[in-house]
């Protein structure tokens, strides 16, 4: 399964509760990690990050003031862990 299949399945997670934007930055780490996980790791490895990101939006979609202000202005930081 490529970046591209995941990314779109996250996008469909975004639809409900407030709308998430992404940074071009996050974005791009997104797409390095998913290739650096595809090299290297299994299938099982890719689902259950996409997990784990998937669950991270929803609670930023309920409640976005849940993660600290990056130093960014107006953005808010999360970190995921597999």
């Amino acid at each position: 399964m490529g970046n591209q299949t995941h990314i779109l399945k996250l996008k469909k997670s975004m639809e409900s509760g407030y709308r998430i934007q992404w940074t071009d930055h996050a974005l791009n780490e997104f797409a390095l990690t998913f290739e650096y996980l595809e090299i290297n790791f299994s299938e099982k490895e890719l689902r259950k990050l996409a997990f784990v990101i998937q669950k991270a939006l929803k609670l930023i979609s309920i409640n976005p003031e849940l993660f600290p202000l990056s130093k960014s202005q107006g953005a808010r930081r999360v970190i995921v862990e597999i």
